[in-house]
């Protein structure tokens, strides 16, 4: 692999690896040395890499690099740490009710188990189809649906009881 096709590469794939991480672990420094590490690992292997697989060979190298992180350090999921809500003409009760419901939202998210909170954060926050996320974790369209319909049942019932 020459450098022009590597940083082709890396300018093409680097936001939605770091994305995918992101949402896997919540931390945007996280996301970006992981998303930095796979592509030192694809520079440093030096291989031939099929642009029709590429973007598969990414995602499972940063899946895998997030699960060897996320053993080490078993982190919690901080999603709405930078969220602004707009306080313009709100009452003090709304302020505090968006304030719980943010703080239920983020435990309802902590508590989702991976595969879900994946799925759901990649059609939510980043609008992706059900087809692109079935591609980007290689599994069925089938089963993002499921996962997704699992995550937006947990959901309800969790910030409904809350």
């Amino acid at each position: 692999m020459t450098q022009e096709e590597f940083k082709y590469l890396f300018e093409m794939h680097f936001a939605a690896i770091r994305n995918y991480v992101f949402y896997r672990s919540g931390n945007t420094e996280v996301a970006t040395d992981i998303a930095q590490e796979t592509f030192l690992k694809v520079w440093e292997k030096q291989q031939t890499v099929q642009p029709e697989s590429v973007k598969g060979l990414l995602y499972k190298i940063a899946g895998d690099l997030f699960i060897s992180y996320y053993r080490k350090e078993k982190r919690s999921f901080h999603f709405f740490n930078h969220f602004v809500f707009d306080e313009n003409g709100q009452t003090p009760e709304d302020l505090f009710a968006f304030e719980q419901l943010k703080g239920n939202y983020k435990r309802a998210l902590e508590k989702l188990p991976e595969k879900q909170r994946t799925v759901f954060l990649m059609s939510r926050a980043e609008n992706l189809k059900y087809k692109e996320i079935a591609e980007i974790l290689g599994i069925s369209v089938k089963a993002v649906e499921k996962r997704m319909k699992y995550a937006l049942k947990y959901l309800r019932t969790f910030l409904n009881h809350e």
